[in-house]
């Protein structure tokens, strides 16, 4: 690392360690400890049924000797198909504490996905919810998976809660079948033939994790982290969120299959002695439901899930005093939103700034967060401590200068080990530079302020060149904000015959604007005034919501096929 003096962000780590010292030890002993420390304090709560650091560790020991009386051993790869159950962060921990590498997969994936992830990793076996069962064992036999190990959503919830459950969801659920299955009770059971005490002989650079790649351009990548990418992402997490800690609660709603919810809120809340609040679904207009009924200390979102809350009839005379801090990554959250939900927090009685932060699944989720003593709209922070960003010319490879746009390049303790079986990949992502250090190339777009603080602005496949000139989503997508009219907007480029791009603006409208040619007149001619003539929208779409990705972002792909405009 630098000397101090060298990073302009520095001066912003009040009373904030600059190096780290990230054990050389599994994920599972980092919690260990803090259960140790931490006996009494509520780890998790599900439903609202609690659970202790003692019970968590006791029944992440029981789990890991089932494993190992089926035959699972360290280095084995070993999936998990589940959503954010109890059942699904016991069995990964349990997991890890062997030295197995756990193959995270969305649930809710096709079966050539789950084909894909079950092929790439030679998986043999499985840990499965009740809502993926059916798809698994369609393709069970195009697979090496051997077994699986069933489980309920409603696994860890009261009687009557499991009753509504099955009813709710009776024809999404396949019942279990045949010698390859065995039930998650049955599993643990096993547990008492293991007679001899399973030592962790774990170390941070044994690879840990598998996720995956969100697959926009061809197949997703198998993305390679080891224990101390996850372990150096928490404790630098902890080091700039400040609020975070024992006892304090969090609303883990991200997801365990992506690097977000994984590693910044599960890992990051378990290793703090703090309390998770699982819940493996929900729908983003009852967040605000959410909110009132759970009052968690401490939220970690996508933007997408914040728009509609300022606006919340169910908020308005509703005290959230118990709100301290909200991160938001995924994507970036616009100046307009950021501004609105800070006042209306405070108007609210909470103290939480809406805290922007960066990463992306390549360096373990996480690598840049809003200072608590410090925000800034439009930015996503500064470095975490141990972590060095640099922006560069994604051409000729030269650091560029103050708020010059280029590419985002990270280096640091939480950079990924390799994309899974492909080399090619993994060099064209992971590069030496004549610092001699190795750097991630992002593919992201943004610039470093004087001070340090990083603004991202696009996707560099995202950047439109229309006729030569690049032109960046964010910044027209911040002008057509600014209109009265506009409640939330996303700009994407689409193919031209000879401009090779233009400019396609997809407009979502306040609520009691009625869309007529009044209202498009005026939001075009407040583009044509305050946008250049060469990235001014070619076309506009009005919807009333826009298409999400499986973890809540932007699904800009399906922007960019849709023909609607006007």
């Amino acid at each position: 690392m630098k000397k101090n003096n060298e990073y302009p962000w520095y001066k912003y780590y009040v009373d904030m360690k600059k190096n780290l010292s990230v054990p050389d030890v599994s994920m599972y002993e980092m919690i260990r400890k803090t259960a140790i420390k931490y006996p009494h304090l509520n780890a998790y709560s599900y439903y609202g049924s609690k659970v202790t650091y003692k019970t968590f560790i006791r029944r992440i020991n029981t789990c890991a000797n089932a494993f190992v009386r089926m035959g699972v051993t360290k280095k084995d790869i070993v999936s998990i198909v589940m959503p954010n159950t109890p059942e699904a962060i016991i069995c990964f921990y349990a997991l890890n504490k062997i030295g197995a590498i756990i193959n995270m997969i969305h649930p809710l994936s096709s079966e050539e996905e789950l084909k894909f992830a079950f092929n790439l990793t030679g998986s043999k076996y499985a840990v499965v919810a009740d809502i993926s069962y059916g798809k698994v064992k369609n393709i069970i036999s195009k697979t090496k998976l051997e077994k699986i190990i069933y489980t309920s959503v409603s696994e860890s919830m009261d009687p009557l809660m499991k009753l509504g459950y099955k009813i709710k969801n009776s024809q999404k659920i396949t019942s279990p079948s045949g010698e390859d299955t065995i039930l998650y009770g049955k599993f643990l059971n096993r547990s008492k033939f293991v007679t001899k005490l399973i030592k962790s002989n774990v170390k941070g650079s044994d690879k840990a994790v598998i996720l995956y790649s969100g697959g926009t351009t061809g197949k997703p990548k198998g993305i390679v982290l080891t224990n101390k990418n996850f372990n150096a992402v928490a404790l630098g997490l902890l080091e700039i969120n400040k609020v975070m800690g024992p006892g304090v609660s969090t609303l883990s709603i991200m997801p365990i299959f992506h690097g977000f919810g994984l590693g910044c809120t599960f890992h990051a809340v378990f290793v703090s002695g703090g309390h998770s609040i699982i819940l493996p679904t929900f729908s983003p207009r009852k967040f605000d439901q959410i909110i009132l009924k759970y009052k968690p200390n401490t939220i970690g979102c996508v933007p997408s899930l914040l728009e509609g809350l300022y606006n919340s009839k169910k908020l308005v005379d509703a005290d959230l005093s118990f709100l301290k801090c909200v991160v938001c990554g995924g994507d970036s959250i616009n100046k307009k939103l950021n501004k609105k939900l800070d006042e209306f927090f405070y108007e609210h009685g909470s103290e939480a700034k809406v805290r922007g932060a960066y990463g992306m699944t390549e360096c373990t989720a996480g690598v840049t967060m809003t200072p608590l003593e410090e925000s800034r709209f439009g930015s996503v922070g500064i470095p975490i401590p141990e972590t060095e960003i640099k922006i560069i010319n994604p051409e000729t490879h030269r650091v560029c200068s103050s708020n010059e746009v280029g590419e985002i390049c990270i280096s640091g303790p939480t950079v990924m080990s390799e994309y899974l079986n492909d080399i090619e990949e993994t060099k064209n992502i992971l590069i030496k530079h004549k610092d001699g250090k190795l750097w991630l190339h992002s593919g992201d777009l943004g610039y470093m302020d004087k001070d340090g603080f990083i603004y991202f602005e696009a996707r560099l496949k995202r950047m439109i060149v229309s006729s030569g000139y690049n032109i960046y989503p964010g910044q027209i997508e911040q002008i057509i904000l600014e209109h009265p009219y506009v409640e939330s907007c996303v700009v994407v480029g689409v193919p031209h015959p000879y401009k090779k791009e233009v400019v396609k603006a997809y407009i979502i409208l306040k609520k009691g604007i009625v869309l007529n040619s009044e209202v498009k007149k005026s939001i075009r001619s407040h583009c044509e005034k305050n946008i250049a003539s060469y990235a001014l929208p070619y076309a506009y779409g009005y919807r009333k919501e826009l298409p999400k990705t499986k973890i809540g972002k932007i699904s800009y792909t399906e922007l960019i096929k849709d023909k609607e405009e006007d």
